[in-house]
């Protein structure tokens, strides 16, 4: 995703506190575009013409958004209000015309187009006033886009969206995040000047995201739905859904913070910024990790035990990981990325070791 890419480079170019929380800030309507589209065609999966050319408007609603983010809280912000607000009065269409054509389905899409309408609306008007107010529109647009779902109650289970396509959608959009981070992280070393300590830096800083790739598709599956669908358990079934958004922009800055540590002088320590930005992007990925593994326990393939060992290892993993920026150790790049590699390497074989589709361990 374009837009994925331009956030990834706003925050290159301001790793700080107010950077981090722009990213975060812009990144949350960038989800929430992004999400609306994906539970209407896992619901729904309507495949006629006027879906199509909606979906081809959505497309450009998006691309817009791109357009718009590099200064989406400065001089672009009413490009980006309106872009985000064309893309939800389209997902709104979408909701009344499958309102009209399957009757039976007409109490949920007239609240989500009543609550998406809603948002859409403030984040037009939000571009036609100035910052703050133009914010706190946004703000409210937001909380509004959040708490639909929610107020839809048991309509929101009982036409949840299908068991195996929403888990499919969720890890194709955290691949196409991966992909970015790798892509941001060749591009952005195009050029620089290599050493050994450098190769060795962007060879280890590489391997996390594969670790955190693996641990994530070796255990995703659609068992959070289906406590929802069959049992009612509806908790377990958000919790999974939004605890994605902190994955998808923590594997985003992990990209950034790969970058920056190959790219900074090998002989003297990581900076302060740098050091919190990668440290807390994968120890923040590891705790979502974690409770993914514990609102799956109901996985029928692996016993709950399994599960809850696997969120221990991830959260202490976690735990050593951000304790090195609290502490503020002093570390250079090269080591920092070694130890990193090691700690989400080791993910991979205490997941080898238990997971019951993984016999490696028990050949000896």
């Amino acid at each position: 995703m374009a837009v994925v890419s331009q956030l990834s480079e706003n925050l290159s170019h301001n790793i700080s506190l107010a950077g981090v929380l722009s990213f975060i800030a812009l990144f949350v309507p960038v989800w929430f575009a992004w999400i609306g589209a994906t539970f209407f065609a896992t619901r729904f999966g309507t495949d006629d013409l006027a879906h199509r050319i909606l979906t081809l408007l959505q497309m450009m609603g998006a691309a817009a958004m791109a357009v718009n983010v590099s200064h989406g809280l400065g001089g672009t912000s009413a490009g980006f209000a309106l872009s985000y607000a064309a893309i939800r009065f389209l997902l709104v269409i979408e909701y009344v015309r499958i309102g009209r054509r399957i009757p039976s389905t007409k109490p949920l899409t007239e609240r989500y187009s009543v609550g998406f309408a809603s948002s859409a609306v403030l984040w037009t008007v939000s571009a036609f006033v100035p910052p703050p107010l133009r914010f706190i529109l946004w703000g409210i647009g937001l909380t509004i886009d959040f708490i639909t779902p929610f107020l839809a109650g048991h309509l929101a289970i009982k036409f949840a969206p299908h068991i195996s396509h929403l888990p499919e959608r969720m890890g194709l959009f955290v691949i196409i995040v991966l992909g970015e981070s790798i892509l941001g992280i060749v591009v952005g070393l195009a050029g620089h000047e290599w050493d050994i300590y450098s190769s060795v830096s962007v060879g280890l800083g590489l391997s996390i995201p594969f670790s955190l790739w693996w641990i994530y598709f070796d255990n995703i599956g659609g068992s959070a739905i289906r406590a929802a669908t069959e049992k009612g358990r509806r908790g377990i079934y958000y919790i999974w859904l939004y605890v994605h958004f902190p994955l998808v922009v923590g594997l985003t800055a992990i990209g950034i913070g790969i970058k920056q540590a190959a790219s900074s002088n090998q002989e003297i320590p990581l900076p302060f910024s740098d050091l919190w930005l990668i440290c807390g992007s994968i120890s923040g990925c590891l705790f979502v990790q974690a409770i993914l593994h514990l609102v799956a326990v109901e996985d029928p393939d692996i016993e709950p035990k399994t599960r809850r060992k696997w969120a221990t290892y991830r959260i202490i993993s976690g735990i050593v990981i951000i304790s090195i920026a609290i502490l503020g150790l002093k570390l250079y790049p090269a080591v920092l990325m070694l130890i990193l590699a090691i700690i989400c390497a080791l993910q991979i074989v205490l997941d080898l070791r238990d997971h019951p589709h993984h016999r490696i361990f028990r050949l000896w």
